[in-house]
């Protein structure tokens, strides 16, 4: 049996403890009248959608997957309905504007909601992940007309849309595109051409599809500098039904219930989005969000992986344990969880999946921060420090979503491998989030090389002092006066390391290339090192009673003494990286 129960409590924790969201709140008048107690409102209603409505279909739209007949898909049974439950619990407007029909929260309960989307059905929520990136790439770069006609219908569900850049001969290298727009008399655009993997490009869930399309003028120069973005719906307002059709889904590893799709442009009509010949600048929107939400993808699939993990191992008897830690006399059958080796395993699932929520939630709240802080410069150094964790957030979570299902596997030993417990659908699910929106090396090329060495390290540099403001604090407070240290030392690690690849790739232009894996993964544990220092600091004003106090406190500490040394293996591949790969040389 597969179960999936919303984390509140520790969500409550994130937002009125670790990201003090409600003073932030108050000094907003965009949020006004918001608190915790309505915000976990909220929040605990997306729960019950979640764990009553999406997820009984999980492992039922894995079975059945999505049917493709006569250019229509229909989605797995029970999708549409939820669908419709969802758009009737105003889920799609939560964090839109309020002047487009929006219930205008911040974009760090989004977050929340959508973590709990992708943990309870990855495939369901492929439909709808999409659509607040659309809303807000056509409310920044749509002209007016088109954001009026259009907005609504993403806010209020009667929409979804897609994001339509890979075509066969161009996957991660949007600038070999073909797909072509033609102007007409009447100011929009005949669009022409194949692409491929788009997600929800058909479905029998919304009443209309808002294609968001990458295709070139024809004065447009070669490779991604000549590329424009239109909006292209399935739908025209005459009852039409445009030029765009599927010709095909693809059979998948994980996420079947999704339907992943070939879509054909012929002379499509559509409207430019955004200036011309500037269309990734436009998307890039939509990409930043979407990437935020695939990160969230790995905190889900974690989340997910570790609650089934711990209910499985409170139940399963295996052997006797060499030491009961609660006293109890061993007995010739133990449950899983007092084994040394799962009990490991567990303090790991559950030390990631509580860290990386600290961490995305972050990520958003400075999004928030960067809308809505009253002063200028506040809002632009969040901006600076949202793009930072961007492509940290969408790698290292999503690396973390698949190696923590196959932990989690593990505790399942031989029951993990079939299909009645379900764990294998989600390492199977996972594992796509590493690849989407950018592959993992390419967010890492990202980091290293557009937002370290791009930037000069201002934005690095940045959050380098709040490492270090954070260690001062902890090193105040006895319980953690030695989480502080270290990170303190970390933070110092991470500033030697930034320096050597700054003096090697002066002297090697391929060396960061080579090193920008290994950076990111230790980003990726100098983030989490700070998520846990200031749980366990912020959890010591919780009452004594609370036993969220001592938990955080112990979770930190197994972080920092068994998971953080890792971050020395990536040190030493930054070293390694010095000395150049050999080429493999051509086939024969």
């Amino acid at each position: 049996m597969w179960t999936y129960q919303a984390p509140l409590r520790d969500m409550q924790f994130v937002l009125e403890h670790w990201l003090d969201a409600p003073q932030a709140w108050r000094q907003s008048a965009a949020f006004d009248g918001l608190d915790t107690p309505l915000a976990m409102q909220v929040l605990e209603q997306a729960g019950l959608f979640c764990s009553e409505v999406l997820a009984p279909l999980n492992a039922s739209g894995d079975r059945q997957g999505c049917r493709f007949t006569d250019g229509k898909v229909q989605t797995p049974d029970g999708f549409a309905q939820a669908y419709r439950a969802y758009v009737e619990g105003g889920w799609p407007a939560l964090a839109c504007a309020a002047e487009l029909g929006g219930q205008g929260l911040p974009q760090v309960l989004e977050a929340a909601l959508q973590e709990m989307l992708y943990a309870s059905n990855h495939a369901w929520a492929m439909y709808t992940g999409i659509a607040h990136g659309a809303y807000l790439c056509l409310k920044h770069h749509a002209p007016q007309w088109v954001q009026s006609r259009y907005l609504p219908d993403i806010v209020s569900g009667q929409a979804l849309a897609t994001m339509c850049l890979t075509e066969p001969q161009a996957g991660s290298d949007v600038g070999l595109l073909r797909c072509r727009a033609l102007p007409q008399a009447d100011g929009s655009h005949a669009l022409s051409g194949n692409k491929l993997f788009i997600s929800g490009g058909e479905q029998d869930l919304s009443g209309n599809i808002l294609h968001l399309v990458l295709a070139r003028l024809p004065d447009a120069a070669a490779g991604s500098r000549g590329i424009s973005l239109f909006l292209v719906p399935r739908q025209l307002d005459d009852g039409r039904l445009n030029g765009v059709r599927c010709d095909g889904i693809e059979h998948k590893m994980g996420i079947k219930g999704s339907a992943t799709c070939s879509l054909v442009f012929e002379e499509a009509q559509g409207w430019l989005i955004g200036q011309p010949h500037q269309g990734l600048a436009a998307m890039f929107v939509m990409m930043n969000s979407a990437r935020l939400h695939v990160g969230l993808q790995g905190l889900g699939h974690t989340e997910a992986a570790w609650q089934n993990a711990l209910q499985y191992a409170g139940e399963r008897r295996q052997m006797r344990a060499p030491q009961r830690p609660d006293g109890v006399a061993a007995s010739a059958a133990d449950p899983l969880h007092y084994h040394p080796a799962m009990r490991r395993t567990l303090l790991e699932l559950r030390a990631i999946s509580e860290g990386l929520r600290a961490a995305g939630y972050w990520a958003a709240h400075l999004l928030d921060q960067a809308e809505q802080a009253s002063e200028a410069q506040a809002r632009a150094q969040a901006a600076q420090l949202s793009g930072l964790l961007t492509p940290i957030i969408k790698a290292y979570f999503t690396e973390q979503g698949f190696r923590q299902a196959s932990q989690a596997l593990q505790v399942f030993g031989g029951y993990g491998y079939v299909a009645e417990f379900a764990i294998e659908q989600t390492l199977r699910d996972s594992r796509i989030a590493m690849i989407y929106e950018g592959t993992n090396e390419i967010q890492a090329n990202d980091l290293l090389l557009r937002k370290v060495l791009g930037d000069h390290g201002e934005a690095l540099q940045q959050w380098l002092h709040i490492l270090d403001e954070e260690a001062r604090l902890a090193i105040a407070v006895p319980p953690c006066n030695a989480l502080g240290v270290e990170l303190q030392r970390r933070a110092e690690s991470l500033t030697q390391a930034w320096h050597g690849v700054v003096q090697h790739s002066a002297e090697d232009a391929e060396y960061p290339y080579r090193a920008a894996g290994d950076f990111l993964k230790l980003c990726g544990l100098t983030l989490l090192a700070f998520a846990w220092c200031r749980a366990a600091r912020v959890a010591q004003n919780l009452p004594a009673s609370d036993p969220q106090r001592s938990a955080k406190l112990q979770t930190a500490q197994f972080f920092f003494t068994w998971l953080l040394p890792e971050a020395d293996r990536h040190l030493a591949g930054l070293y390694s990286a010095r000395s150049p790969l050999p080429f493999l040389g051509t086939a024969s």
